[in-house]
C-alpha cells in the first residue's frame, strides 16, 4: 500500500493517535536527513542550526521555520537531481511554495492542500512535503531499506533446577503461535491452489485414507505397568511458569499483598491514631475549660474597658464638635484679619497723600496761571470797551453831521422860498 493511501485511511478512521502523527513522522524525516548527512552538508555549508525532532510539529516561530523548511527543500530537491536554487530570507513566500509543490507534482506526488497551509512553516502538510523529498532523495542516492535485524534478548539467569522435559510459558505461547501460522499459511495456500495442487491434495487424502486401519486397534500394554510409567514420568511432564513483570497475575498478587500489607499496618497505626485523638480531644477540653476560668477572672476588666471604650467615643465626639467650632472661629479670624490689612493700606494711602507737598505746589501754579489769564482777559476787555467806545463816537458824530446838514437844507429852503 502506498503512502497516499496509508495517509487517506488514517485520516478516515480519524483515531486517537492521529494527532500525533506528525510527531512520529518528524522523528522519521529526521533519521532520513541524518542517512543523506544533512549535518555536514546542509547546516556546515549553509550555516543553518540543527533542528530538533518535533522542530515542524509545534509552531514556536512562524518566520524562521518558513525559512528553515524552505531551505531544507531546496537542499532535497538539489539532493535528488533537480536543479533548485537555494532561497534567501526575503524571497516571495509565495513564488517559493509554488515551486516547491511543482517540484512535488513533478515527482508524481499529490497536493490536495492549498499552498497558504506551507506559510506557517509547521504542521502536518509540511511535514508531508519534507517526507515525500526526502524519500525522493533518499532514492536517488541509491539508498534501500534493508530488513531489520533485532537483537537477541538474553535472559537473565535464575536459581531454578529446570529438567530436560521441563517447559516455560514462553515456550507453550510459541508453539502455540507456530501452528497457528502453519494453520494460516494452509489455509492460505488452500485458497491459492491450482490445479496441480489440487491433484496433489486430493492424492495426498487418499494415501491417508489408505493408512488408516480398517479394525479398532487394541493396546496389549498390561495397565499396571502403564501407570508405573505415567508415575514415572509424571515430574518431567510439569509445566513451570517464569514469573513475568509484565503478567496481570502478578500485578493482581502485589496488590493482594499490599492490601494485607495496608490493613496489617492500619490495625497498628489505628491503636496510635485513636490514642491521639483521645489525647488531643482532652487537651482541646482543657483549652476550652481554660479558656473559660480567664473569661470569669477578666470579666469586670472588661465592663471597665467596654466602659472606658464608650467613653472615649463620647470624647471623640465632643473633640469633633470643638474642633468644629475652632475651625468656624479661624476663617472669621481670617475674614477680620482680611478686612483691617485693609483698612491699613487705606489709612497710610491717606496718610502720606496729607504729607505730600505735591499738591500745594499744584495748587500754587494753578493759582498764577489763573492770574495771568485774568490780567490778559482784563486787558482784552479793556480794548474792547475801548473799540466800542470809538464806535460810539463815530456814529455819534456821524449823526450830528447828517441832522446838521438837514437843519441847514431847511433853512436854505425856507429862505429861498
Amino acid at each position: 500500500m502506498s503512502d497516499e493511501k496509508r495517509r487517506g485511511e488514517d485520516v478516515e478512521d480519524g483515531g486517537p493517535g492521529l494527532v500525533y502523527m506528525p510527531f512520529v513522522t518528524m522523528e522519521e524525516i529526521l533519521d532520513k536527513l541524518r542517512l543523506l548527512d544533512y549535518e555536514r552538508e546542509f547546516q556546515m555549508k549553509l550555516k543553518m542550526k540543527p533542528i530538533s525532532r518535533h522542530y515542524f510539529a509545534i509552531p514556536t516561530n512562524p518566520g524562521e521555520q518558513f525559512f528553515m523548511f524552505t531551505s531544507i527543500c531546496a537542499w532535497l530537491l538539489q539532493k535528488a537531481g533537480r536543479n533548485f536554487e537555494q532561497p534567501q530570507e526575503y524571497d516571495d513566500p509565495n513564488a517559493t511554495i509554488s515551486s516547491i509543490l511543482e517540484e512535488l507534482r513533478h515527482f508524481g506526488h499529490s497536493v490536495d492542500f492549498p499552498p497558504s497551509k506551507l506559510k506557517q512553516g509547521c504542521g502536518e502538510h509540511c511535514i508531508y512535503v519534507l517526507d515525500k523529498l526526502a524519500d525522493e532523495a533518499l532514492k536517488s542516492s541509491g539508498f534501500h531499506w534493508q530488513r531489520p535485524e533485532y537483537p537477541e534478548e538474553e535472559l537473565e539467569e535464575e536459581n531454578i533446577v529446570e529438567d530436560d522435559a521441563e517447559l516455560t510459558l514462553n515456550e507453550v505461547e510459541k508453539s502455540i503461535f507456530q501452528n497457528e501460522m502453519e494453520e494460516e499459511e494452509f489455509e492460505e495456500e488452500e485458497q491459492i491452489l491450482d490445479l496441480e495442487g489440487l491433484k496433489r491434495l486430493s492424492q495426498k487424502n487418499q494415501q491417508v485414507e489408505h493408512s488408516k486401519p480398517e479394525e479398532i486397534m487394541e493396546s496389549t500394554t498390561d495397565a499396571a505397568a502403564w501407570k508405573l510409567e505415567v508415575e514415572r514420568v509424571l515430574p518431567q511432564l510439569k509445566v513451570t511458569i517464569r514469573k513475568d513483570n509484565k503478567d496481570w497475575r502478578d500485578h493482581v498478587e502485589q496488590m493482594h499483598q499490599h492490601k494485607d500489607g495496608i490493613e496489617s499496618s492500619l490495625t497498628e497505626t489505628k491503636s496510635y491514631l485513636d490514642k491521639l485523638h483521645d489525647e488531643i480531644a482532652r487537651t482541646l477540653e482543657k483549652i476550652g475549660s481554660r479558656e473559660k476560668y480567664i473569661n470569669n477572672q477578666l470579666e469586670h476588666l472588661l465592663a471597665e474597658y467596654r466602659a472606658a471604650q464608650d467613653q472615649l467615643s463620647e470624647t471623640k465626639e465632643r473633640y469633633r464638635q470643638a474642633s468644629g467650632g475652632v475651625t468656624e472661629r479661624s476663617r472669621m479670624l481670617a475674614d477680620v484679619t482680611e478686612e483691617l490689612e485693609r483698612i491699613k493700606m487705606e489709612m497710610e494711602d491717606r496718610g502720606s497723600s496729607m504729607t505730600d507737598g505735591a499738591p500745594l505746589v499744584k495748587i500754587k501754579q494753578a493759582i498764577q496761571n489763573l492770574r495771568k489769564e485774568n490780567v490778559q482777559m482784563e486787558i482784552r476787555i479793556g480794548v474792547v470797551e475801548h473799540v466800542l467806545l470809538q464806535a460810539k463816537l463815530k456814529d455819534k458824530t456821524s449823526q450830528n453831521k447828517e441832522v446838521h446838514s438837514n437843519k441847514t437844507q431847511d433853512t436854505f429852503d425856507y429862505n429861498a422860498y
